[in-house]
């Protein structure tokens, strides 16, 4: 499945209506950890097909979701499960620990 870029047009249908879990990655363009990460992002949306949703939100032109998750820090990944959420990473982590948010 391709990465969903969330905005606040989308943000409810998209995640918070969502049949499966979503993997939010809250990044910005200027963020060298946020484009360090992106690539793990990439493949596990690729490697969990249908199981789950990968959305990315850039902060800069949305700080009002990056406020609502209260995102001080990027990259930082959230899981939403059933509209609610269900772990959460901040900083560059390894594939590895990514998954295991998902297992959250």
């Amino acid at each position: 499945m391709s990465i969903l870029t969330l905005t606040k047009h989308n943000f409810k249908s998209e995640v918070l209506s969502s049949k499966v879990p979503v993997l939010i990655d809250f990044w910005a363009p200027w963020c060298g950890p946020c484009r360090m990460i992106a690539p793990l992002v990439e493949e596990i949306s690729k490697e969990k097909g249908e199981e789950i949703k990968v959305g990315k939100i850039n902060i800069d032109e949305h700080p009002d979701l990056a406020q609502m998750f209260k995102v001080m820090s990027i990259p930082t990944l959230i899981v939403v499960n059933e509209g609610k959420v269900t772990a959460s990473s901040v900083g560059l982590k390894p594939k590895e620990s990514i998954l295991e948010l998902l297992n959250a």
